[in-house]
């Protein structure tokens, strides 16, 4: 596998990058996640993710929303749902962003999520043993996500 690239060309004095490659979480609840906190300052964006994963406050669903019941608590949309393991696995990706901000000696709080985006990432191929010798494909869909964090002024 090449080398990943950044979508968006950033700072690097007033910005802090990170990126995490392959995970295994699902690629809609990812999207939806990303679109959730692109904008909101870091330390709100934790705690929202921190409330996601005790199940307390649900993820609007807006685009990947059908079949998807409603949920008490989100203001202007109905659907939503709690995908607890992207929401870790983006928590995490997050507080590397911030660690890489506090080693530029940038102040990781006030900054913002200038830009956050998802790309498909790899399929691992598999399949299940079935009956009368046949076999079922049973792949497992992988998901990249990264984040640019930028100094106090306003999002995208």
């Amino acid at each position: 596998m090449g080398r990943l690239k950044f979508c968006v060309e950033a700072d690097p004095e007033t910005t802090a990058k990170a990126m995490a490659c392959e995970l295994h979480i699902s690629r809609k609840h990812a999207y939806e996640i990303c679109n959730a906190i692109r904008g909101m300052k870091f330390s709100d964006a934790k705690r929202y993710l921190e409330e996601v994963i005790e199940m307390k406050r649900p993820v609007p669903f807006r685009k990947h929303k059908r079949k998807v019941g409603h949920r008490r608590g989100l203001e202007k949309w109905y659907a939503g749902r709690y995908p607890v393991k992207a929401a870790k696995a983006i928590l995490r990706l997050l507080e590397d962003a911030a660690a890489n901000a506090a080693y530029k000696g940038l102040e990781p709080e006030e900054m913002r999520i200038w830009h956050i985006a998802t790309k498909k990432g790899r399929t691992i191929r598999g399949f299940m043993p079935r009956a009368f010798g046949r076999a079922t494909p049973k792949n497992t869909e992988t998901v990249t996500v990264e984040v640019i964090l930028k100094g106090g002024e306003g999002g995208h």
